[in-house]
């Protein structure tokens, strides 16, 4: 099925002076309620400065709504479906260990590529992306001595009546917490202060720079200078109006009861026993704190932007630095009875991005074009000249950044997994000018069991949904064919269900034992799906090899176990023993049914 893409230029010309730096921002959990985005009641000064000075985009949204999936789709510029991660533990580098990350791709043409906090997810922060090992604060704190000893008491007494170790261990301190320490004792603040310092370092150098700096706030919990807190009258804060499940929406767009991902509030140990969404709301009380403890993150985080801001000033690279702050997702403060994210609602699938490009047209006004984030990727490489890859799935911004074109896209789409009723299903959004759709299908026959509608013209909260409503099979029908023209359909069983078929009738990759000098890695083209094997009686371990000499371990292989990996052909994988000597290696080679097994031989 065709893709979506705009024809992709193998070389650009330069928009702005040769060889930009870059600033990318990323946000965690931070949703589109700011005072750039019209919300008064929030203090954000910092981040409308930057969106004054750059394009705010109105209408971006993200490819699932939950972190790995999202950050793992915006640095490869590849949905999940291609990444196959649709969860938070899957690293995507099991199935796409030649991938080509935007640092990486930055670092490949001149650039000295350095992060700081969260940019991948956090358990898997990718170190072959960049020049240095991701930059951690040290020696900050979190929640007080006392709600650490609190946290303490209320585990000892879970052990005693009987719950298991696995509920002991989920459990945190509380959601919320006024924190009596100066921003730099905080993990963010702190984190900030080394970006900095490490800014200054860059400017320093010899190379152009791609800074990345990953805040953690707003994300559970609340843990915040007092300071923020103070900014805010918690009587006069405003709640959501729609504190109730979409009318009409299928169970299934919940999962058994979840409300997708309900369950993140209850880790923390003061909403541990809080109803669900299909019960009831949180009381008041609860609203308004939770709330109070979001929006002092939020003034928070703005707070150590503007602390970036300033100094780029101050090391007069503004006017040649490319500044990109963006969101992994939205999140819900009350609506539909939530208080996470994790849906395929606009209040979740829709995510803050700026960007600031110095002197495109298009700077200090917003811009209200259907955007993903999985654009950034070409839209980066546009900007700084940089060869766009073809594999890429987005497209470049940059005709709404020069103010070329009004338009990139007609819809965007996002996705979620849902398990109902001991089935799992995939749901897919398409996001329209005027509707969200929402298909949910059979991940093992592909069937489409429930089907949602949102006419944003009439109810841009989604309160409605309008797909079992007289007269709108046409509509629904329509929506359906866009979406799939947007994105290739998958095929069934999903992959989130597929393991490699016929692995026994696979052509087998060559064998090359130690002693054999293995030829440079030079992953590229269409992947491969490599299926392991190890026929020898004690353990191996699987050594990925890139340009430049790069390597990252897959772990070990048992003996008679196997391992699915897509790969690119010319990709070179060690494999190693025990003591860590090499027994050989084998070289990925391209094939028409783009699989094949590598069977390590006694």
């Amino acid at each position: 099925m065709k893709r979506c893409l705009l024809p992709l230029l193998l070389v650009v010309k330069p928009l702005l002076a040769a060889h930009p730096n870059v600033l990318f921002i990323a946000v965690d959990d931070l949703r589109c309620e700011l005072g750039c985005y019209g919300a008064g009641h929030v203090r954000s000064p910092n981040l409308d400065r930057l969106a004054a000075s750059g394009v705010l985009f109105e209408r971006a949204y993200c490819q699932q709504a939950v972190c790995n999936p999202s950050r793992a789709s915006v640095m490869t510029g590849l949905r999940p479906d291609t990444t196959r991660v649709w969860d938070l533990v899957t690293d995507f580098r099991r199935h796409l260990p030649d991938a080509v990350t935007i640092p990486q791709h930055f670092r490949r043409h001149g650039y000295r590529a350095v992060a700081h906090g969260k940019i991948f997810h956090n358990t898997l922060p990718d170190d072959v992306s960049w020049d240095e090992p991701t930059h951690q604060a040290k020696g900050v704190v979190g929640h007080s001595a006392e709600n650490v000893r609190r946290l303490a008491e209320v585990k000892a007494a879970m052990k005693a009546a009987g719950k298991s170790e696995a509920a002991i261990q989920r459990l945190r301190g509380p959601a919320t917490e006024m924190q009596e320490e100066p921003d730099d004792r905080n993990y963010d603040g702190r984190q900030t202060t080394a970006a900095i310092a490490n800014l200054r370092a860059l400017a320093a150098g010899d190379q152009p720079f791609f800074l990345a700096v990953g805040y953690i706030r707003p994300h559970l919990p609340f843990v915040t200078p007092k300071r923020y807190w103070d900014l805010y009258d918690r009587t006069k804060l405003p709640l959501a109006d729609n504190g109730f499940l979409p009318r009409g929406a299928p169970a299934l767009a919940f999962g058994d009861r979840s409300m997708g991902g309900f369950y993140e509030l209850r880790d923390y140990m003061d909403y541990a026993d809080a109803p669900s969404p299909l019960d009831g709301p949180l009381s008041e009380a609860q609203q308004r704190e939770l709330r109070h403890g979001y929006y002092a993150s939020v003034s928070f985080i703005d707070a150590q932007v503007g602390r970036l801001l300033d100094a780029l000033q101050e090391l007069a690279l503004a006017d040649n630095t490319l500044v990109v702050l963006w969101s992994d997702h939205g999140w819900k403060l009350g609506e539909h009875g939530g208080w996470c994210k994790q849906t395929n609602y606009e209040v979740d699938t829709r995510a803050p991005l700026m960007i600031r490009a110095p002197g495109l047209a298009a700077n200090g006004s917003p811009c209200a074009a259907l955007v993903e984030l999985v654009d950034l990727y070409p839209t980066l490489c546009e900007l700084a000249g940089l060869p766009v890859p073809e594999s890429l799935e987005g497209r470049s911004l940059v005709p709404l950044l020069a103010k070329t074109a009004t338009r990139v896209r007609d819809a965007a789409v996002s996705q979620f997994e849902r398990t109902h009723e001991g089935r799992r299903h995939m749901g897919y959004t398409l996001r329209t000018e005027t509707h969200r759709y929402v298909e949910w299908l059979d991940a093992t026959s592909g069937a489409v069991v429930a089907r949602e509608l949102y006419d944003h013209t009439t109810d841009p909260s989604e309160n409605d949904n309008l797909a079992a409503g007289p007269g709108q099979q046409a509509r629904l029908d329509e929506l359906s064919g866009q979406l799939w023209r947007t994105i290739p359909r998958p095929a069934f069983p999903h992959p989130l269900l597929q393991g490699p078929p016929g692995v026994d009738a696979r052509r087998s990759l060559g064998w090359h034992p130690a002693g054999n000098k293995p030829p440079p890695s030079n992953p590229e083209g269409t992947y491969q799906q490599v299926t392991f094997l190890n026929d020898r009686a004690a353990a191996v371990e699987l050594i990925w090899t890139g340009p430049g000499n790069q390597e990252k371990s897959y772990g070990t292989l048992a003996p008679g176990a196997r391992l699915d990996i897509r790969t690119r052909p010319g990709a070179v994988w060690l494999i190693h023993d025990a003591r860590h000597q090499v027994l050989g290696h084998f070289v990925v080679t391209e094939h028409p049914s783009k699989a094949a097994k590598a069977v390590i031989p006694r």
